[in-house]
């Protein structure tokens, strides 16, 4: 949430949202780490595998464990992070570190990028 808005952004993208009750619109415009530094929400695709995997939390040591129950269900629910080579919205391809939230009997679930491994290219 940015400005008391609540927003997805997309890579270089610009969109508009409510500014206020009045219902004007306030331009926005985020690059990668400036949606990275506001936790957007950002879509890509991961290319081939994902590369030393861990687990860091599991069952209570999640913060968002009530949610992720009430959303996907029951399960013995872990977050767990690796590394992987992704595809931006823009087509350009990365590599980053990612973490996601997994349970036995449902899968992996919301993906997100922490943060770019490599260099800027």
């Amino acid at each position: 949430m940015i400005l008391g808005l609540d927003c997805i952004f997309s890579h270089g993208k610009t969109f508009l949202y409510p500014a206020n009750s009045y219902h004007k619109f306030l331009t926005v415009t985020l690059g990668v780490s400036d949606a990275l530094r506001y936790n957007a929400k950002m879509e890509f695709e991961i290319i081939g595998d994902i590369k030393h995997p861990e687990t860091f939390a599991r069952g209570s040591g999640i913060r968002e464990l009530p949610r992720l129950r009430k959303i996907h269900g029951q399960g013995l629910w872990r977050k767990r992070k690796g590394f992987a080579t992704v595809r931006l919205q823009d087509g350009t391809i990365r590599e980053a570190e990612i973490h996601w939230y997994e349970a036995s009997g449902i899968g992996k679930r919301e993906f997100k990028i922490k943060r770019y491994i490599d260099t800027q290219p």
